[in-house]
């Protein structure tokens, strides 16, 4: 059904993109409307297209790293993560494994409807032309769920996408990396279709020292193909059509340890661009997931979670009329739906025998109305707007049944829905060329996942339940900073903030096993039984550090983020009281130095540090801090064709990115490309 939705959707879209047939002086952007001259206000980075396309990895979350304050749940990427452990967030507002950043690809949410994770491996860092990175900065215009910051990605228009271009790669443990875009003008528009599949024998992320016989390589192999096709129908009036249909599977740590997601989307997009200007968008996205746990004590499968299909569908209408020079003026409205099932089946870790049967799901949404407005004058800026949200959590339900069949638990759980408003408010003050003065302050609020309120899940020995009487998380935020100029190719930025997340879900220790608890089962001794509960706040201050230099044929990039990040918590909760939110590190930092000549060789480093986090709410289990360099070299060979050799973790650095009591994951070891990239 979901893969017949997007076909008529696409059909329903083709009318529009034959009708190209314009005059030639019409200008096809593919981009959405310009920013509101406040938008410097809330402090956002920008990652460049050419940064995008070289780093050692040519993976999204590793390029967001570049963004000191970026994290996912575990440090481990696309290739060897669990995908529902794969986040987004900033600011160190971490503590369980959904998206508190707001991540938008052409306007469009990306976070999973069930899950709320991103799906990294089908967002190819070839397809898109940049990603602006707002830490902070509440809901404002894009939408809720911007608790901890925004993460804008545009794809690249026409003059950024040559005719052809295409990569292939070879690199250690037998990976290998093709992609290819092939980018024909469409009359006065233009379509894209693009392709990638990537695959290795993976790495062992369990250390040699606790290896077993059932440990395997964590291997992996992923497709997406894209399409994106632009085209006018009048001379202000733009038609964006952009369909992605990808698959994803991994293996981890255990053989048969399997997972796969998958996922069909489609979007359309108008902007128009007269006195009236108009961004309007419809999408609807088909996703799912599966995933088997095995123990770490008997190598039986334990629990396999064969079937999680959900959808979103949505769309925003923004209108900026015109109201003079000096105003831009955005009102609009936007909608969010999302609904899922979960349909697992849990086994004896001794006999290997059905034990339950689980069935959970529900429905969420989101109905929003904005209005903001940038005011001009002279060489000050001020920006401000509100939001009132419309929110609904219904059709929640946990069922749970014998092998036989027989029901053992029914719950239903109370539709509930309420209104939530929000504002932002920000200053830009451009005191001279060299200098220019921010501030900001800012609410939002995020609903609790499907994920978060009826799905239980395991990484055994571990068992954590899900809470379906989940509060929305609400933040409450301000920042300051300064944007310095020294001369015309030299920039540096500093923020200092303050975050205050109240009822920040977290993963809460309730007790040790052995024990048999809700919705999980059996918990062995050597395990731990969470739930997901609402702390009072998670309180995040600190400073964030971006530069950028250019010095003939060399360039410098760098960010810090220092970021104090504390859990407020009472009550039965108050063991937890100042401690650091799990997976929430104190210091990151990037930095890129490279070297680009006139003549066409280009050679870069970059080094990460991520300072030591804890796995756990209690801080029991440390994840020891991080540093490791990547390169990436390339020489032309034909004014189309490129050599390019690409190295991650050159000193085979340790990254912990996982500790339960002593038994640890790996991250990405030494790895080594080589390649072409060709360009026509």
């Amino acid at each position: 059904m979901r893969k017949l939705i997007l076909g008529v959707s696409l059909l329903a879209l083709a009318p529009g993109m034959a009708s190209a047939e314009t005059d030639d002086a019409i200008i096809v952007t593919g981009e959405g409307l310009p920013l509101p001259p406040g938008t410097p206000a809330y402090g956002s980075v920008t990652i460049t297209r050419e940064r995008l396309t070289n780093d050692a990895s040519s993976r999204i979350e590793d390029v967001l790293r570049d963004v000191a304050g970026f994290a996912q749940f575990r440090r481990s990427d696309s290739r060897s993560a669990n995908p529902s452990a794969q986040g987004a967030t900033l600011r160190a507002l971490g503590g369980n494994a959904s998206s508190r950043a707001l991540v938008l690809l052409d306007g469009v949410p990306q976070a999973d409807p069930f899950f709320g994770y991103i799906p990294f491996t089908a967002l190819v860092p070839d397809r898109l032309s940049l990603i602006r990175v707002t830490r902070g900065g509440g809901a404002g215009a894009f939408g809720a769920g911007a608790v901890a910051g925004t993460i804008e990605m545009l794809s690249a228009g026409r003059d950024l996408l040559p005719d052809l271009s295409a990569s292939a790669f070879y690199g250690s443990r037998d990976a290998t990396e093709l992609s290819a875009t092939v980018t024909p003008d469409l009359g006065s528009g233009f379509v894209s279709v693009s392709g990638r599949w990537d695959r290795s024998d993976g790495f062992y992320t369990s250390p040699a020292s606790q290896r077993t016989a059932a440990d395997v390589r964590a291997a992996y192999d992923n497709w997406s193909v894209g399409l994106r096709a632009v085209t006018p129908v009048s001379d202000t009036l733009e038609i964006q059509v952009r369909g992605l249909v990808y698959r994803d599977k991994r293996t981890l740590r255990f053989a048969d340890a399997d997972n796969s997601s998958e996922g069909q989307d489609a979007s359309i997009r108008l902007i128009a661009r007269g006195p009236w200007q108009v961004d309007a968008l419809a999408y609807v996205q088909a996703r799912n997931f599966s995933n088997i746990v095995i123990s770490s004590s008997s190598f039986k499968k334990v629990l396999d979670q064969r079937n999680t299909p959900s959808t979103g569908i949505g769309g925003k209408i923004e209108l900026r009329p015109p109201v003079g020079e000096d105003h831009v003026l955005r009102l609009g409205s936007d909608l969010r739906i999302s609904d899922g099932t979960m349909y697992e089946d849990a086994y004896s870790g001794v006999t290997g025998l059905v034990t339950a049967r689980r069935r959970a799901g529900g429905q969420t949404s989101t109905l929003g109305f904005f209005a903001e407005d940038d005011w001009t004058r002279g060489s000050l800026v001020l920006t401000g707007g509100v939001r009132a949200d419309h929110w609904t959590i219904t059709n929640g339900f946990f069922e749970e049944s014998s092998p036989a069949g027989t029901v053992t638990i029914d719950d239903r759980f109370n539709k509930r829905d309420g209104w939530r408003a929000s504002a932002r408010m920000g200053s830009l003050l451009k005191i001279r060329e060299a200098l220019s003065l921010r501030a900001a302050a800012y609410t939002g609020f995020r609903l609790p996942t499907l994920n978060e309120l009826y799905r239980p899940f395991r990484v055994f020995p571990d068992a954590t339940g899900a809470n379906s009487s989940l509060k929305l998380e609400k933040l409450k935020g301000a920042e300051a900073g300064l944007d310095l100029r020294p001369t015309s190719n030299i920039t540096i930025g500093i923020t200092a903030f303050y975050n205050r997340l109240e009822n920040a879900i977290a993963n809460v220790t309730v007790a040790q096993g052995p024990g048999t608890f809700p919705q999980v089962g059996f918990v062995p001794a050597n395990g731990v039984y969470r739930q997901r509960q609402n702390v009072d706040a998670i309180v995040a201050k600190g400073v964030e550090l971006t530069a950028q230099a250019t010095l003939a044929d060399v360039f410098l990039s760098a960010s810090y983020a220092y970021s104090h990040s504390v859990v407020k918590a009472s009550g039965i909760q108050a063991a937890l009281n100042g401690m650091a939110p799990a997976q929430s590190p104190r210091h990151m930092a990037s930095a890129t130095l490279g070297w680009r000549s006139q003549s066409g060789p280009e050679l870069s480093a970059t080094l990460r540090y991520t300072d030591k986090q804890y796995e756990d709410d209690l801080q029991t289990n440390v994840l020891p801090d991080a540093l490791t360099v990547d390169s990436v070299a390339s020489w032309p060979v034909t004014p189309a064709l490129r050599l390019v050799a690409r190295a991650e973790n050159i000193f085979d650095e340790k990254v912990v990115t996982r500790n339960a009591a002593g038994s640890i994951d790996l991250g990405t070891p030494r790895t080594l490309w080589i390649g072409i990239r060709l360009n026509r």
